[in-house]
């Protein structure tokens, strides 16, 4: 996982409340076990129409949107079951921060262990960035070790994180990279119960 420290990019408002996971990833696209490979089926009942064409109204097919990988969207982002594969098809998608009022509290886990940043704003902020991002190109900073988002036009907002997220973003640690560190320490224990082991077991 790459260390997450200060990112800026292009603005995509998704001004939809409640999205579940089954929206950002509908359940016939489950069947990989990889994490790459998901950000094509991002949105797709949104993306798509029932012919497989493109919806030109969606508004990540907009053209002005499509480099973008900060979304900003409603209350209560990534609600519905506790599907994995949904920060990871952001995440493939090429969205590296997701700004909400709200999220399930397992959606928004899942997004930290991925490298994914989920922020909550307050809703008059939230508001804020939604009609900004109407402007063609409009990107914002996020800064994780400050906590802060801003913009050109003088925003600015805090949010709040877990220190312990926090300080495994900054690193670009995972649970298997954090165990890792450890590897000496494991080998030592592992090393000393095989001596114990041996010393107890019957003599023949």
């Amino acid at each position: 996982m790459e260390p997450f420290q200060k990112y800026d990019g292009i603005v995509c408002p998704l001004d939809r409340a409640n999205v579940d996971t089954d929206q950002i990833i509908p359940k016939q696209f489950l069947k990989r076990i990889e994490r790459q490979g998901f950000g094509q089926f991002l949105f797709y009942n949104w993306r798509f129409q029932d012919d497989g064409t493109t919806n030109e109204q969606f508004i990540l097919n907009q053209p002005q949107y499509k480099d973008s990988s900060i979304l900003v969207a409603g209350e209560n982002f990534g609600c519905g079951s506790s599907r994995e594969h949904a920060p990871w098809s952001l995440l493939d998608y090429g969205f590296k921060v997701v700004i909400a009022t709200s999220f399930a509290d397992i959606f928004y886990n899942n997004c930290l262990k991925v490298g994914l940043l989920p922020v909550k704003l307050q809703q008059s902020e939230v508001d804020t960035l939604l009609e900004n991002a109407k402007q063609p190109n409009y990107r914002l900073f996020v800064h994780l070790e400050e906590q802060t988002v801003t913009d050109e036009q003088g925003f600015k907002a805090s949010f709040s994180i877990d220190p312990y997220r926090k300080e495994m973003l900054l690193n670009g640690w995972d649970e298997i990279s954090l165990t890792l560190q450890y590897d000496d320490q494991i080998k030592r224990y592992e090393t000393r119960e095989e001596e114990l082991r041996w010393e107890l077991s019957p003599r023949t």
